[in-house]
C-alpha cells in the first residue's frame, strides 16, 4: 500500500480529522478575506484544522506549540517526526540522515509515511483537531491533504532572510534534557525603509548551559541551501491556499514578547485561558 493511500485511509478513519460541514467550509474562506477569524469561544469540536507555513527557523514550532496549548489540540511537527526517526534504529534513519545533512527536503512519500504513523497513534488516543507544522511543503502534499480533510486556516510566518540565518545558526539543544534554546542576540536597526527588529536570545538555565549542542544541519552552507529550496517549493503552496482564501500572512515584528500578542490579535484570540492555566 502506498504512503499516500495509507494517509488518506488514516485521516478518513480518525475522529481527529473528520470533515467540517459544507456550510462551515463555505463560510470560513469569506471570513478570512474580510480579515477576521471566528472567535475562540465559537470553535467547536472536533477542533481547529490549522497549518503553519514558513521558512526553516522562522519559529513555526514555537508559535504552533503555544497555540496548541491554548486551543487544546495536538501540535504535529514533521521536523520532530523526522528527528525522532533519525534517532531510532529504523530502516529510514540513514537515508534521512544523508538527506537532512545536505539541506535537502525529505521526499513526499517519506513524510506522508511518518505522518500516517503519527495520525494512527493520535486517533487511538482520541485526539481532536490538529495544528500541522512543516506539512505541506510541496503542492503535491497540499493536494493530498486537501483531498482528505478541510483545512480551516493556513498561517504563513514571514521573517527577513538575514534574521532567519542568524536565528538558525544560533539554535542550540540541551544534550541532556532535549530543551531548545537560541544564543543569537539580534538587534537590527531601521535602515532604508526597512523596519528594525530585535530578538533576545533564549538562554538555557544554568544546569543546561554546559550541555548545549548544535544541530548537525545548522551550518551556514546548509541553512542557506534549506532557505533556497524552501523558497522555490513554497510559492505554489502559498498560492494554493491563497486561492482558497485560507492564507493568513503574518510578518513577525520581533521576538516572542512582541510577536505573540500581535499573532493572537490577528487570529482574534486571547490568552486568558493560558493565563488562568498558569495561575492554577
Amino acid at each position: 500500500m502506498s504512503a499516500s493511500i495509507r494517509l488518506l485511509r488514516c485521516l478518513k478513519a480518525s475522529r481527529a480529522f473528520s470533515s467540517v460541514t459544507t456550510e462551515a467550509a463555505a463560510q470560513f474562506p469569506a471570513s478570512l478575506m474580510r480579515g477576521s477569524l471566528p472567535a475562540q469561544s465559537d470553535m467547536k469540536e472536533p477542533g481547529v484544522h490549522w497549518v503553519f507555513l514558513g521558512c526553516p527557523g522562522v519559529g513555526k514550532g514555537t508559535y504552533a506549540s503555544r497555540l496548541s496549548q491554548l486551543l487544546g489540540v495536538p501540535h504535529i511537527a514533521t521536523g520532530d517526526l523526522v528527528r525522532d526517526e533519525l534517532a531510532s534504529s529504523g530502516h529510514l534513519a540513514q537515508e534521512l540522515a544523508d538527506i537532512v545533512n545536505k539541506g535537502k527536503l525529505v521526499s513526499d512519500e517519506t513524510i506522508i509515511s511518518l505522518l500516517s504513523k503519527r495520525f494512527e497513534s493520535g486517533a487511538a488516543k482520541g485526539e481532536s483537531g490538529f495544528i500541522l507544522d512543516g506539512f505541506p511543503r510541496t503542492i503535491r502534499q497540499a493536494e493530498i491533504l486537501d483531498g482528505v480533510t478541510n483545512i480551516d486556516l493556513v498561517i504563513n510566518l514571514k521573517l527577513r532572510e538575514d534574521v532567519l540565518l542568524e536565528k538558525c545558526l544560533g539554535r542550540r539543544i540541551c544534550s541532556q534534557c532535549g530543551g531548545n534554546f537560541n544564543v543569537a542576540s539580534i538587534d537590527i536597526k531601521e535602515e532604508n525603509g526597512k523596519p528594525g527588529i530585535y530578538m533576545e536570545p533564549i538562554l538555557p538555565p544554568s544546569n543546561c548551559a554546559s550541555k548545549l549542542i548544535s544541530r548537525a544541519d545548522d551550518t551556514e552552507e546548509v541553512v542557506k541551501e534549506r532557505l533556497r529550496v524552501y523558497q522555490a517549493m513554497s510559492q505554489p503552496v502559498e498560492e494554493f491556499y491563497r486561492s482558497q482564501g485560507k492564507l493568513l500572512e503574518f510578518h513577525l515584528p520581533g521576538g516572542i514578547p512582541e510577536s505573540w500578542p500581535k499573532l493572537l490579535q490577528a487570529l482574534n484570540l486571547d490568552d486568558s485561558h493560558e493565563k488562568r492555566s498558569a495561575a492554577a
